[in-house]
């Protein structure tokens, strides 16, 4: 954007907006600016109502008989269905369980014994801290000779040779916002005989996603970023269809039993995707995350995907025009069909410059050691406000209003 931006152009594209209504589907605080959606979703309006329901007539009155007349038995793969829309999965090749890094782990685990044979894992080394902890505990266990593998982004594909037995990637990288062309990398694991495994924390929810269509082994991804399911909230798990006869989990639980209620002493696998499951699902946690589901299926994603992009060139621009290139230094990828639904910038102040546009209404979220991230989530996030945090940046850098020592404190959760 070489021309100047003014406040008033962005409170026309507020008024255009076609995602603009979705704003009053959320509760937000008044005054408060979010971006950190791309870390914990804003949480539905009708969030509550629908807890409250479960909690006081589904729990409350009908206690057990809950299992079988309001399908709680079957919530996991009602959910899973619905957000196999959302990243352009087949029938029954979704399921919601457990957490993102434990399905992790059973996908891992999953895809090394569909590739026996061999004994490398490729990665990245910026992958995030848990897909990478995963893939060490499990070497460990198997105890097998299994190697990672750890490549820079523009290195992947030469590391994936002949030898290797999976490619796990995150779609979007939490650090820096850089996203694969994922049916590249696919294509390119598949030439070499190697399963591809995503993690879609960073993108699932937040632009149109094909799994399908790009041909992906399996996938995982969380609940709570953009499908606002709220924090903690249940993953979900993907496994192509061809896969699914071949994988004996191992997490073999009794949710993933055959016959879960027939009580029998050894494990049979469940048919399909649901041999996935381990224990009794988490009814609660899945009520909120089904409002959160139900609401992203309203919204198209590409329409999404686009105002998430042009908010992003937005904001950047504003960064150079009103605060200067000198202060920070962008680390997400200048193109903007490179990055995912975020920027991230480096500056050696950054935590106590977080904490201070926490406290003048600006939520954004850092990561170490010196990265200022900001999330851009178009159903709640409007034009005019990246204007007006853009100004409080300004204003803190300028006044120096981060250099106190209530700012420098660091907390546990950043």
């Amino acid at each position: 954007m070489s021309q100047s931006i003014r406040r008033g152009d962005l409170e026309a594209l507020d008024r255009a907006d076609p995602l603009r209504a979705f704003r009053d589907r959320f509760r937000l605080p008044e005054g408060v600016i979010y971006l950190d959606g791309n870390s914990l979703g804003a949480m539905p309006r009708a969030t509550p109502e629908r807890m409250r329901e479960v909690v006081e007539v589904e729990w409350g009155h009908d206690l057990i008989g809950s299992w079988n007349t309001r399908g709680w038995v079957d919530l996991q793969q009602r959910i899973g269905a619905k957000i196999g829309r959302l990243i352009g999965a087949r029938a029954g090749e979704t399921i919601v369980a457990d957490s993102t890094s434990i399905n992790l782990f059973k996908a891992l685990a999953a895809s090394l014994e569909l590739r026996s044979d061999r004994r490398i894992i490729v990665s990245e080394p910026a992958n995030f801290p848990t897909d990478l902890y995963v893939a060490e505990g499990l070497m460990r266990h198997l105890g097998r000779g299994h190697t990672l593998r750890l490549a820079e982004p523009d290195d992947i594909e030469d590391a994936i040779t002949d030898d290797v037995a999976v490619v796990m990637l995150t779609h979007v990288n939490y650090r820096t916002g850089r996203m694969y062309d994922m049916r590249r990398i696919t294509e390119r694991a598949h030439a070499r005989g190697a399963i591809m495994l995503w993690d879609l924390a960073h993108s699932a929810g937040a632009m149109p996603i094909d799994l399908a269509g790009a041909d992906v082994d399996l996938a995982v991804g969380c609940g709570y970023k953009y499908f606002n399911g709220g924090p903690g909230a249940p993953a979900f798990l993907f496994v192509a269809q061809r896969h699914q006869p071949h994988i004996t989990p191992v997490l073999s639980g009794w949710f993933g039993h055959a016959s879960p209620f027939a009580f029998e002493q050894s494990y049979r696998p469940a048919e399909g995707i649901d041999r996935l499951t381990v224990g009794a699902p988490p009814i609660l946690s899945l009520t909120a995350l089904e409002v959160g589901v139900d609401l992203m299926l309203e919204a198209p994603l590409d329409l999404v995907r686009a105002k998430s992009v042009r908010q992003g060139e937005i904001f950047d621009a504003l960064m150079g025009q009103e605060v200067g290139r000198d202060a920070f230094t962008l680390v997400s990828p200048s193109a903007p069909a490179m990055r995912g639904s975020q920027l991230c910038y480096a500056h050696p102040q950054a935590w106590p410059i977080k904490q201070a546009l926490i406290d003048r209404g600006v939520i954004g979220d850092f990561r170490a050691p010196d990265i200022l991230r900001l999330g851009f989530t178009p159903l709640y996030l409007g034009y005019a406000e990246i204007w007006d945090a853009v100004a409080i940046l300004k204003a803190i850098v300028v006044e120096r209003a981060w250099d106190t020592p209530e700012y420098h404190a660091r907390s546990l959760v950043t």
